[in-house]
């Protein structure tokens, strides 16, 4: 029985042979057609060479036209519109990317390579566009949902440090004090506290 190809949204489907092209960076197909990423919201040439992506997460298209109206965005390394990325959009990406993964585990190698574009480049461009570096901005994402954890799930610190991707828990704990002044199990004291005060209040 022949493997049924998966059908795209679009109507497009990702032959063996479009395959083939994406995973060899095979630059005759470039024009030909454009592949995005559903997980990155990027798009790319046949010919890119970042890393080859999941085959499931692929989507394919006709032109970079096709790939932009369907608000994937072009990628910075292989340029499939001709034209640079502009870096805030760029880091717009990156901090997408984190929004979605951040109970991942996530390195900087990791991002400059699913974000298309070198580690230096990654990390100094980042700064400068947010003033934090993506490790920064990684471990605020992870105190922010940790903090609503805390405060609406009755979660043990240790599943929540293990929730928002921090399977070190010391670590997480004298972060999270770094970050708020509180330990866990304060912030989540003081919140039920002033939530208790505020209650009797009304």
């Amino acid at each position: 029985m022949d493997q049924e190809l998966p059908e795209d949204p679009e109507g497009e489907y990702l032959s063996d042979e479009q395959w083939s092209a994406i995973i060899n960076n095979d630059s005759r197909y470039d024009d030909q057609f454009f592949y995005a990423v559903r997980t990155t919201g990027i798009f790319c040439r046949p010919s890119c060479k970042s890393k080859a992506p999941m085959k499931s997460n692929v989507r394919i298209f006709q032109n970079a036209e096709q790939a932009l109206s369907a608000h994937f965005r072009p990628c910075k390394r292989c340029k499939p519109t001709g034209e640079r990325l502009p870096d805030r959009e760029w880091v717009e990406q990156i901090e997408m990317y984190i929004d979605n993964n951040y109970a991942e585990t996530i390195t900087l190698e990791h991002l400059a390579d699913i974000c298309h574009g070198s580690l230096y480049h990654l990390q100094r461009t980042f700064k400068r566009v947010t003033g934090i570096t993506p490790v920064e901005y990684v471990q605020q994402k992870r105190i922010e949902q940790a903090k609503q954890n805390l405060i609406h799930t009755d979660q043990s610190v240790s599943e929540i440090s293990l929730n928002v991707g921090m399977a070190n828990i010391p670590y997480f704990i004298t972060l999270f004090k770094k970050k708020t002044g509180y330990t866990p199990k304060e912030y989540r004291h003081q919140h039920q506290t002033h939530h208790s005060t505020e209650v009797q209040k009304r």
